[in-house]
């Protein structure tokens, strides 16, 4: 018998939703940062197996809506939720469970599970949880990935939808592009953060080259001088570390350029939001 089906991951932000993905994929699928509503849109995780294959769909965070944006990444959510075989609800192990996530994950449809996340750090808090994991150090992992494969639908043909070899169903381009902002993300200050999105305008790959430019877009004058830095240092710094990245994952030299403008209110703006990807 072959098992395939879709798996929702759902919980606030900073849940460990996008480690957990990239944990059990064995490949970085989604950027993880300390920053709340890192993720943006659905993320497709494929989980491959012999006779298995699940697509985990990473989330964003749940939150309340304060712009377009936000509207967009919950409906995201919605959408994860409906058209699943399992729902995870992660809750970070680290702090309580409050009422407000007592009663979303209540209200959420069957099938589900409550996974407690973080459990390798301190200051652990007590609640139930079906599954209690670190994406970190592997804790609890292999037990809640056989649950997640006995619990997809089974069928007598193998009729999946992936290559065996595939881990994501993002482009390259949306991967680097992600890879920038959570450089940025990582780098820079707490007010600039949500205001960050990435464009990639060119993505060629030649035999010996992959050249790409992108552009980092701010949403107030003054927070473009912060990400390019003194003498450019901190935009080098965000550069740097994602050509070592994108060289690693293209298997090729590759030509990094990021230029920053400003677009103000991006985030309520639909044509900009389309234009990143949103």
């Amino acid at each position: 018998m072959y098992s395939f089906g879709y798996v929702g991951i759902i919980g606030k932000t900073n849940a460990g939703k996008s480690s957990l993905v990239n944990a059990l994929v064995g490949q970085k699928v989604a950027i993880v940062t300390n920053r709340p509503q890192t993720t943006r849109d659905n993320i497709l995780g494929v989980l491959n197996g012999e006779n298995y294959q699940v697509v985990l769909v990473d989330t964003p965070g749940v939150h309340r809506s304060k712009n377009k944006l936000d509207k967009k990444m919950m409906k995201n959510v919605r959408s994860a939720i409906s058209g699943v075989d399992l729902i995870l609800y992660l809750a970070d192990g680290t702090k309580p469970l409050d009422e407000e996530e007592e009663e979303y994950y209540a209200h959420l449809p069957q099938p589900k599970v409550l996974v407690k996340t973080k459990i390798d750090k301190k200051g652990l808090k007590n609640f139930d949880a079906d599954f209690e994991i670190s994406s970190l150090n592997g804790t609890g992992l292999e037990d809640l990935k056989n649950y997640i494969i006995d619990k997809m639908p089974k069928s007598e043909t193998k009729n999946f939808p992936f290559e065996e070899d595939d881990y994501t169903d993002k482009s390259l381009r949306f991967i680097v592009a992600e890879e920038i902002r959570q450089n940025a993300l990582n780098i820079l200050e707490d007010e600039i953060p949500h205001g960050i999105a990435v464009e990639i305008e060119r993505f060629e790959e030649k035999e010996n080259l992959t050249i790409i430019e992108a552009v980092l877009v701010v949403e107030e004058e003054r927070h473009k001088g912060i990400v390019i830095g003194k003498g450019g240092k901190t935009l080098k710094i965000i550069g740097q570390k994602a050509r070592e990245f994108a060289e690693e994952l293209l298997g090729n030299k590759v030509l990094l350029k990021i230029f920053v403008k400003v677009d103000k209110d991006w985030r309520n703006s639909d044509n900009s939001l389309k234009k990143f990807g949103y």
